[in-house]
């Protein structure tokens, strides 16, 4: 859990295959603990094709019946259906905006949300961005997206930066965040007092 939160959890994430993960191991986690999915993360990539969209639309009724005898994943028929009717769904939107990547940011506005809260107990369960989310998804045929899971995905891809203020994650971020606007405006020839 820790290196996950460290290397991973509130990054932005801008892959497609990074997104369409993210996007069934949070309909996965519904109901468990996010320790269980990530304990179980390699055997999901196994058993859904690298999280390949794609391919993951085009597994059958018994590709699905299979699954339900492996204990590596979330053995759940509702869940790994949901699974591949996403991904059907993921390309849909692909097709229609290019990526899903273009989609899914625009709920944010295309840059991550930064949140300073000091105490875990603040951050919300959903939000109006991740009811809007939700609502869009359903309505495009997506399943195990209610607002809660939009809010979790949203905290996973970096859409939404949660870590707390006194969080070294934040820290860090912050810090390559300010360098990173100081060599842009270094670049642009503006001077703001860098």
């Amino acid at each position: 859990m820790i290196e996950y939160h460290d290397r991973e959890w509130g990054r932005p994430l801008h892959d497609d295959r990074g997104l369409f993960e993210f996007l069934v191991l949070e309909g996965a986690q519904a109901g468990l603990s996010w320790e269980t999915i990530l304990r179980k993360r390699d055997a999901y990539r196994k058993a859904f094709k690298d999280f390949d969209p794609a391919r993951v639309a085009r597994m059958t009724s018994s590709a699905v019946d299979t699954l339900m005898s492996n204990p590596g994943i979330v053995r759940n028929r509702l869940k790994i259906h949901s699974a591949v009717k996403n991904a059907r769904a993921f390309l849909e939107v692909q097709k229609e905006f290019g990526s899903f990547d273009r989609f899914i940011w625009a709920f944010v506005g295309g840059e991550p949300i930064v949140n300073a809260r000091r105490r875990s107990a603040a951050i919300p369960a959903t939000t109006p961005e991740s009811e809007a989310m939700s609502k869009e998804l359903r309505k495009r045929g997506f399943r195990f997206v209610g607002p809660t899971i939009c809010y979790a995905f949203m905290q996973a891809v970096g859409m939404v930066d949660d870590h707390l203020t006194e969080c070294s994650a934040k820290g860090s971020r912050a810090r390559r965040a300010r360098r990173s606007e100081a060599r842009s405006v270094s670049r642009r020839g503006t001077d703001r007092g860098f």
